[in-house]
């Protein structure tokens, strides 16, 4: 019996042991990539969120102040940019540290619970944590003091209330920070990490919740569109707000630290913060604009032909857009230096060819354009991949395809794969500028601006991940398209597009 007290404690300690070393086996193991990584592949991986401010596509255009903040920051370190979307906050710090992305660029207000997973960069600017609720319906007709008498000022009245937040967000820790301070429960309703605070505001507006938590900028800028709603009552004092490295990332943080120092004495840094967060014109006309992706789901005003058109080339109709975003933003009436018109940008003489006769108007232009690149595609049948044959043509709709065509002899000659595009053809294209590889015996259509047609491409594919992300692909409804005109090219048009540059 006397050994039963000894014999509990090993077992005990075993226990805790085991216990200990389970917890550690949970514990997540943080990549070691740090500035000098990142430089080697080329490429900063950025997440951000999918908002009215961090990030979003308006009129087909990626925009938003995490963005471009963003794309100056790779400018400046001279890297290429890839963004990732994280829609779950609860999950952002996981996929910073998992090494999926070396920079976490949000409106993260710094806390001492998330300063143990992560190191915050210099603080971009300061807010605080502001009541988000509605004024009374008759609010226009009441004086300010019968408006504050009818909404919460104390946050002690918030006791016994529903407040709405994401549950991983620094909302619901201060929440739980005040329920402390005021001494009794706040009814914390936590919502998935995938609610933006955005949504969660319009939710207010729209009378589907009573209450939510937002940063004070945040909610001042949405008020331009919700009038109704009321930001004034804080509860918190001014918080930093910053981006979020890797803890083994130390190298990349002083880049950036230095980096933020140096446009923070610049007017740009400012005027990109005054035009989301300050522009409330701005602001109103996205929101209210059905190509506002963030609400609305559209690209441009030619979506619905663009859905009925991609059909013919087998293409999903948010590459077609990438294309035509890269070509003419839309704009039907566009001309480039070299007289290509038109959203697609045709030179008049191929637009005639593949049935174009008014090449201003919209339909016949992107009929015509659509035309030409099922003709290229159809020159690209050895390309078995259907992927890399979009890539073949719309590298030839940019170069030409003699130039592609040198290109892929070169591959070829040289030991790389002539059916790949990225970093095999491609490769040998931007070769096709030095006198080295544009003299060589296998290329017949000499010099060319290679690197042009990389970017093209690439900001192409790039554009089309950013639609698929936000913009949902549906099924084209039959819509009534120009009279199909027959396939058929002269022995000069084809000379004269397997040789253009």
């Amino acid at each position: 019996m006397k050994k039963l007290p000894y014999l509990l404690m090993v077992a005990l300690l075993l226990f805790a042991g085991c216990g200990e070393q389970q917890g550690t086996k949970k514990r997540m193991k943080i990549a070691k990539i740090d500035l000098p990584d990142i430089q080697a592949r080329d490429t900063l991986r950025a997440a951000t969120g999918y908002g009215a401010n961090s990030y979003f596509i308006y009129k087909g255009q990626p925009m938003g102040y995490e963005y471009e903040l963003l794309s100056i920051l790779a400018d400046h370190l001279d890297l290429e940019l890839k963004i990732r979307i994280v829609k779950d906050i609860d999950k952002v710090f996981d996929v910073l540290n998992r090494g999926d992305v070396d920079i976490i660029a949000l409106d993260l207000t710094v806390t001492k619970e998330r300063s143990e997973k992560v190191d915050f960069t210099v603080a971009h600017n300061e807010t605080q944590q502001v009541l988000v609720q509605r004024k009374p319906k008759s609010w226009r007709l009441m004086k300010l003091h019968e408006i504050d008498r009818a909404l919460i000022r104390n946050p002690i009245d918030l006791l016994g209330k529903p407040v709405h937040v994401a549950k991983g967000s620094s909302y619901y820790s201060r929440l739980v920070n005040l329920s402390e301070e005021i001494g009794g429960e706040i009814d914390i309703m936590t919502l998935p990490g995938t609610i933006s605070t955005d949504e969660l505001i319009g939710m207010v507006a729209r009378n589907e919740i009573d209450y939510t938590v937002a940063d004070e900028n945040i909610a001042r800028i949405n008020s331009a569109y919700y009038s109704h709603i009321d930001f004034e009552t804080p509860i918190s004092f001014p918080q930093r707000v910053a981006w979020a490295v890797r803890k083994t990332s130390p190298e990349l943080l002083e880049a950036v630290n230095a980096w933020i120092g140096e446009m923070k004495s610049s007017t740009l840094y400012y005027a990109i913060y005054d035009k989301y967060y300050k522009d409330r014109r701005g602001f109103r006309e996205r929101a209210r604009s059905e190509f506002y992706a963030y609400k609305g789901g559209k690209i441009s005003e030619y979506d619905d032909l663009l859905k009925s058109y991609a059909g013919e080339l087998g293409w999903d109709w948010r590459l077609l857009a990438s294309l035509i975003y890269r070509e003419s933003h839309f704009d039907p009436w566009t001309r480039s230096w070299a007289g290509a018109v038109g959203l697609m940008q045709l030179i008049p003489e191929t637009a005639r060819q593949f049935g174009a006769m008014d090449i201003y108007d919209p339909a016949e232009n992107l009929h015509a354009g659509v035309k030409y690149l099922k003709w290229l595609d159809s020159l690209w049948q050895e390309i078995p991949d259907p992927v890399e044959r979009q890539k073949f043509v719309m590298a030839s709709y940019n170069a030409g395809q003699g130039h592609i065509l040198d290109a892929r002899r070169l591959a070829r000659k040289y030991g790389k794969d002539p059916d790949v595009w990225d970093d095999n053809v491609q490769y040998f294209l931007l070769k096709k500028s030095s006198e080295e590889y544009f003299n060589d015996e296998v290329v017949e259509h000499g010099y060319c601006r290679g690197g042009e047609t990389y970017a093209y491409v690439t900001d192409i594919f790039e554009l089309y991940e950013r639609y698929k992300q936000h913009v949902p692909l549906e099924d084209a409804a039959p819509e009534e398209k120009p009279e199909d005109i027959p396939l058929i090219l002269s022995p000069e048009e084809i000379a004269i597009r397997l040789g253009e540059s």
